[in-house]
């Protein structure tokens, strides 16, 4: 009887062995496509951007953004990933109640020289949890790089990109986005898909950027009329919306936290970054939603093929703050408001003079900012974190946590483009933007049969 008790026990221990291999290999497995699926969002700029620009600029649109992706890979490595375990709780670096945060805990879990930060068996978390996290800093690149087309320097939209992507947006993520958050455990702050930390940080960054680096030769009129500047592709322009939204699917299967491990907030179901319970059928159920509404109200406001797409994303940006918690006619109504926000703040953004080519800043900036306040109004009274006296979400702490990534974008935006400015880094001489970024800065054309007066005589890699 004891040997038959012994084998049962041992066999019971092989099988959780199993079983927590097969677990922790299945979450790996989960991160682990995440970054894959928002790759397909820089693809998704990639054509957003060329369509947008003229001929002659499409491939110094694309090239800039193919260099900020590159670039804030080994940026982020080295301090984004750093500052978002170190600074939750603010400038101090003290840990928070949580204890994943603060100057020791980001030494160990975080430090570019440290083991963490490299191959090691024991640990199938660190890595894939990097990839995901800096996919999303490349993206708060992208969402800048299109409303810079046609007159930004590649140099110094390279810095830009750094800064943003490598150090403002992930202290917001650390302070918003990040369970010992001081706007989380202060003031109840929720952001599920980062409405605030991702889109109003990188909508108002551009903002700050743009002042700085004036409009694009031809698009203001003396009396300050506006001139419509065209994209040679409205169809990739539109393609490029799409894989956008597509690559969101990833990127907001990045905020979840997978059930089961030593780093999970519990067994069985998935959680939000804050701790809370959350499903994929519920996400899904208020992505689509999101998306239908954004759409529908774009194009019912504009009739416009480029507006109704970016309604279609930025309905989902209006519902991601609080995607774990609507009720989908809910994130219907939610969506259609961003979409019917976002035509109109555009315009108004063009009658002061400030030109986005592609209306980031309503787009991502204001409509993020719609999407954390919306969280405030339709979800005030849920719980900010699963601890008991945990505070919950306000009105008043969605519009402050707001308020906070919009100046968090805004101040590093222009201080920085400023100084670029200063080093005249910012924007390419007059000269180079009538005749074309392409012809300046790239040695060979997006178009040579049609614009270059015959075939190619050159190969590419020529």
């Amino acid at each position: 009887m004891e040997e038959q008790i012994a084998a049962l026990a041992a066999e019971l221990a092989a099988l959780k062995e199993t079983t927590a291999g097969m677990n922790k290999t299945t979450a790996e497995t989960f991160y682990w496509l995440t970054i894959p699926l928002m790759v397909l969002i820089h693809a998704g700029f990639l054509s957003y951007e060329m369509g947008a620009s003229r001929a002659k600029n499409a491939l110094a649109s694309g090239i800039k953004n193919i260099l900020a992706f590159a670039f804030i890979i080994p940026t982020f490595y080295y301090a984004g990933w750093f500052i978002y375990w170190a600074f939750p709780t603010g400038f101090s670096m003290a840990p928070g109640p949580i204890g994943t945060s603060g100057l020791e805990y980001a030494l160990a879990a975080a430090s570019p020289v440290g083991t963490a930060m490299g191959p090691n068996v024991a640990d199938s978390a660190t890595g894939v949890f990097f990839g995901a996290f800096a996919m999303f800093a490349a993206t708060t690149a992208s969402i800048m790089s299109g409303a810079l087309i046609e007159r930004v320097q590649i140099v110094g939209f390279t810095i830009l990109a750094i800064v943003l992507g490598s150090f403002v947006w992930i202290l917001g993520a650390a302070w918003g986005w990040h369970a010992d958050g001081w706007l989380v455990t202060a003031l109840g702050y929720h952001d599920f898909g980062a409405s605030g930390v991702v889109h109003a940080i990188a909508g108002f960054f551009t903002l700050g950027v743009l002042i700085n680096l004036g409009a694009r030769v031809g698009k203001f009129n003396a009396d300050g009329t506006a001139n419509a500047i065209a994209g040679h592709s409205m169809p990739a322009a539109l393609v490029g919306l799409m894989l956008i939204i597509a690559g969101f699917w990833g990127f907001l299967m990045g905020c979840v936290i997978f059930p089961g491990e030593a780093w999970s907030w519990g067994s069985g179901i998935f959680h939000n970054i804050y701790g809370t319970p959350v499903t994929l059928s519920a996400m899904t159920f208020n992505i689509l939603m999101g998306f239908a509404g954004g759409a529908i109200a774009a194009w019912v406001m504009t009739h416009d093929p480029f507006w109704m797409m970016s309604g279609a994303l930025g309905g989902i940006i209006s519902v991601a703050g609080g995607l774990d918690l609507y009720w989908p006619p809910m994130a219907f109504v939610i969506g259609a408001i961003g979409g019917v926000i976002m035509p109109l703040v555009a315009a108004r953004v063009e009658k002061l003079r400030i030109d986005d080519a592609v209306g980031a800043v309503a787009l991502h900036g204001v409509v993020g900012v719609w999407g954390v306040v919306a969280v405030g109004i339709f979800a005030a009274g849920y719980p900010a974190l699963p601890a008991e006296g945990a505070p919950t979400i306000t009105l008043y702490g969605q519009v402050l946590g707001a308020l906070v990534m919009a100046v968090l974008g805004f101040v590093p935006g222009y201080v920085t483009s400023l100084v670029l400015k200063k080093l005249n880094l910012l924007r390419v001489p007059k000269e180079a933007e009538v005749i074309g970024l392409d012809k300046v800065k790239v040695p060979i054309e997006a178009y040579p049969e049609f614009f270059g007066g015959g075939l190619a005589t050159k190969t590419p890699a020529e």
